[in-house]
């Protein structure tokens, strides 16, 4: 078997241009969004730049506080701050190897201080199918 192949960049298998979301938004409009687009991950934005991601966990973890009013609420009381980055041309295993070690749900994709994408494990099991796939038929 030829191992001299490539490992391709990051870029290859992320989500472009996720969804996402300002950081005074309510946390309702959040919710609605990741219901509406059946995501789990939402860049926090302020002024274009990334300033956290907002995960269904965090919001499951304020949804338990009690008297905690979602429509109230903004993104960046639940957000975490400074999420893992990563370039469009991060290769594919250091990016997967990051997100073991340290168990992120998700790199954001960023370019030039923009987002460009985002990478979740959702899309690292599309890429090792897409992977096994290719290396079991050559």
């Amino acid at each position: 078997m030829d191992m001299t192949k490539a490992i391709p960049a990051i870029q290859k298998y992320m989500t472009t241009v996720p969804h996402s979301i300002g950081i005074e938004q309510s946390l309702g409009v959040a919710a609605r969004m990741m219901a509406e687009y059946h995501i789990r991950h939402l860049p926090v934005l302020h002024g274009g730049q990334l300033k956290g991601i907002l995960t269904d966990r965090d919001l499951r973890l304020i949804q338990s506080f009690p008297d905690v009013d979602l429509e109230i609420a903004t993104v960046e009381e639940a957000m975490t701050e400074e999420p893992f980055t990563v370039s469009p041309d991060a290769p594919l295993d250091d990016v997967v190897s990051e997100m073991a070690e340290k168990r992120y749900g998700s790199a954001v994709v960023v370019q030039n201080h923009k987002v460009v994408g985002i990478f979740t494990t959702v899309d690292a099991c599309q890429a090792l199918a897409e992977l096994l796939h290719s290396r079991l038929r050559s």
